[in-house]
């Protein structure tokens, strides 16, 4: 596995798996922003599937702050506990300050076009948006965000192409949260977002128990067309 070096912005540095497409040539990339698992299997997969699709991968440990190189599943409650324990200790505004040196470092790697984009799935899914709000990321893509109706404030900001994935019976996404997501997003033509209908939180996770491979086959290529689109 290979991984790369980010210095952070207000000291230190941290690591990033680092996917990388086949064959020569200049390709666009993509930040691709972990779970709350950290860059685990599922993350690492994941990169390797966008690579294979063209791109080149960054998916930073942005739980290096915390503690570096967290690695597990969602299979054991005891793994539960702790992705959660790190969830309510992570500090959202230095995370997507990482985020953006990750883009940055993304785009000066040999081989980059220098056009990138982010992509994130739970806290990820949050975390895209805040790029989509903060950074100069030609695009964006969120899964099953969290906490997206608390952020509305920022919509405004918005200025490059935003992909929302929702699941209509989201667990950690109240209807009512849902609601005034939808509301916040509606007048931004940057936007467009998508519901998934009886679909749970996670059910693009392959191995999870909410996985829908129906679903998560349609919210996946839409996610490759819009990468196509923006960053092709």
């Amino acid at each position: 596995m290979a991984y790369v070096t980010i210095k952070a912005a207000d000291g230190g540095s941290f690591q990033a798996y680092h996917a990388a497409p086949a064959g020569g040539g200049k390709a666009p990339g993509i930040v691709l922003i972990q779970e709350i698992f950290g860059v685990n299997k599922v993350m690492r997969d994941q990169a390797d599937a966008y690579a294979a699709e063209g791109y080149h991968v960054l998916c930073p440990d942005i739980f290096w702050r915390i503690e570096p190189g967290i690695d597990i599943t969602d299979q054991s409650q005891a793994e539960w506990d702790r992705a959660f324990a790190l969830f309510n200790a992570f500090d959202v505004d230095k995370g997507v300050e990482d985020l953006k040196a990750t883009l940055a470092h993304l785009r000066t790697m040999d081989g980059c076009s220098g056009k990138a984009g982010s992509v994130g799935y739970c806290l990820g899914g949050k975390l895209a948006y805040l790029m989509a709000t903060r950074s100069s990321a030609d695009c964006n893509v969120s899964y099953y965000g969290v906490g997206l109706d608390e952020l509305l404030g920022e919509s405004k900001n918005i200025t490059n192409p935003y992909l929302n994935h929702m699941a209509s019976e989201d667990g950690f996404v109240p209807k009512e949260a849902q609601a005034k997501i939808k509301a916040g997003l509606a007048d931004n033509p940057q936007v467009t977002l998508h519901v998934y209908d009886g679909q749970d939180h996670a059910f693009a996770r392959q191995g999870g128990a909410h996985y829908d491979a129906a679903a998560a086959e349609t919210a996946n290529a839409r996610t490759a067309d819009f990468f196509k689109t923006h960053l092709g």
